[in-house]
């Protein structure tokens, strides 16, 4: 349901956010050079772990405050989140675009911020979203 261009949108609309290229080529998206947010192809590994649950579309990665939120959100919407062994003990979840609503999404990358946001910066923002 939701595209490249509604993350750009999103993450974009966002202070201080920035995107960029990696040198792979993928998207990324930062706030004062904090990686937030990135397209994840899946690579050779991840596909093996995943077996026939490898979503086929596109999939972004955003960071999340900690690994029990990481958990939490891919124990309670399992068809939308998911992670790979790839990113054991990191705080990061993998979306599968296709199957997440704009307005989920735009939470998620929200919440990816703020975390990755300077503390004022961060701060200024929860102010003025009131």
């Amino acid at each position: 349901m939701a595209t490249w261009d509604d993350v750009r949108r999103i993450a974009l609309d966002l202070p201080e956010a920035s995107e960029r290229s990696s040198r792979e080529g993928a998207q990324e998206w930062r706030v004062k050079d904090k990686l937030f947010a990135w397209e994840r192809p899946l690579r050779r590994a991840d596909l093996e772990a995943l077996g026939d649950a490898a979503p086929d579309g596109p999939v972004l990665a955003v960071r999340v405050p900690d690994l029990g939120v990481k958990e939490a959100l891919v124990a309670d919407d399992g068809d939308v989140c998911f992670t790979t062994p790839h990113f054991d003990g990191y705080a990061a979840i993998l979306i599968r675009l296709e199957r997440i609503a704009v307005p989920e999404l735009r939470e998620l990358i929200i919440e990816s911020w703020l975390d990755r946001a300077p503390k004022r910066l961060a701060a200024a923002y929860l102010e003025a979203s009131r």
